[in-house]
C-alpha cells in the first residue's frame, strides 16, 4: 500500500499542474507511478468537467467557454504532454532517416512542424467545443484523460524504449503485475462511463484507442517508446475522446 501511495504522489508531482500536497519519491515505486497515471488523468478530467459545468452555470460568453475548455487539459497537465506531441510532430514529419528523426526528437528547439500541428490541434479542439450541443454532459470528460493515459501506461510498461529515453534505465523491473493492473484499469475506464453516461461514455474507449494508435505509429516512426511518444499518444487520445463525446 505504501508503494501505491508513493507512486500516486510521484505521478501527481510529475504530470499534474495542481500543487502536490505531499512530496514523495522512491526509485522502487517508478513502475507503480506509471500505473497511477490514469488516476491523475481522472483528476484532470474531473476539473475539466467542473470547468465546463461552472462556465455553463454562470452563462460565460460562448467563445470564451470554447477557448477555456480547449486549453483546460493542457493547462492542468502543465503542458508536459503537449510538449511531447510537438517534439514528435517535428521528428516524424521531418521524414528523415531514423537516426536523424531520433536526433530531432531530442532537440530542444521548436520546429515549424510542431507549430503547425499544435495550431491545427487547437483549432480542431476549439471547433469541437464551439459546436457543443447544450445537452452534452460535460462530466463524461472525467474519463477522457483517464482513457488516454491508460494507453500511455500500458505502452510504457510493454514496449522497448528508445536508447536515449529516460524510460531506458529508469523503469526496469518486474512489470507483469503492473501491466495486469494497467489493463484492469483500462477495462474499468472503458466500461464504467458507458454504464453511467450511455453511448457518450464511449468517449473513453475512443481516447484509449486514439492514444494506442498514435503511440504505435510514433513508436514505429521513431524506433521505440519514450516520454515524448507517450505525450503524443495522450494528446491525440484526448482530442479523439472529446470528439466522440461532443459529436455523438
Amino acid at each position: 500500500m505504501k508503494k501505491i501511495i508513493t507512486g500516486f504522489f510521484m505521478s501527481w508531482g510529475m504530470f499534474f499542474a495542481v500543487l502536490c500536497p505531499v512530496r514523495l519519491w522512491d526509485e522502487n515505486a517508478k513502475l507503480v507511478s506509471v500505473v497511477m497515471i490514469p488516476f491523475i488523468g481522472a483528476a484532470i478530467g474531473a476539473l475539466w468537467g467542473l470547468a465546463g459545468f461552472l462556465l455553463d452555470l454562470i452563462g460565460a460568453p460562448f467563445f470564451l467557454t470554447a477557448a477555456a475548455m480547449t486549453a483546460m487539459p493542457y493547462l492542468l497537465s502543465g503542458f508536459i504532454h503537449l510538449d511531447g506531441f510537438m517534439d514528435c510532430c517535428d521528428a516524424i514529419l521531418s521524414r528523415r532517416d531514423l537516426a536523424e528523426r531520433q536526433r530531432i526528437l531530442k532537440d530542444s528547439h521548436t520546429g515549424a512542424f510542431a507549430v503547425i500541428c499544435v495550431c491545427i490541434l487547437m483549432m480542431f479542439g476549439f471547433a469541437l467545443f464551439a459546436g457543443r450541443d447544450s445537452g452534452v454532459n460535460v462530466w463524461a470528460l472525467i474519463f477522457v484523460p483517464a482513457g488516454a493515459r491508460c494507453a500511455s501506461a500500458i505502452s510504457v510498461l510493454s514496449f522497448k524504449p528508445i536508447g536515449h529515453s529516460g524510460y531506458a534505465g529508469a523503469y526496469k523491473g518486474k512489470k507483469l503485475g503492473c501491466r495486469v493492473a494497467a489493463w484492469i484499469i483500462l477495462g474499468v475506464t472503458a466500461v464504467l462511463p458507458v454504464i453511467i453516461f450511455g453511448l457518450p461514455g464511449l468517449c473513453s474507449v475512443a481516447a484509449s484507442a486514439g492514444g494506442f494508435i498514435a503511440i504505435l505509429y510514433g513508436r514505429h516512426q521513431l524506433g521505440g517508446m519514450s516520454g515524448d511518444i507517450s505525450g503524443y499518444g495522450i494528446t491525440i487520445g484526448e482530442i479523439c475522446g472529446a470528439a466522440v463525446l461532443l459529436l455523438v
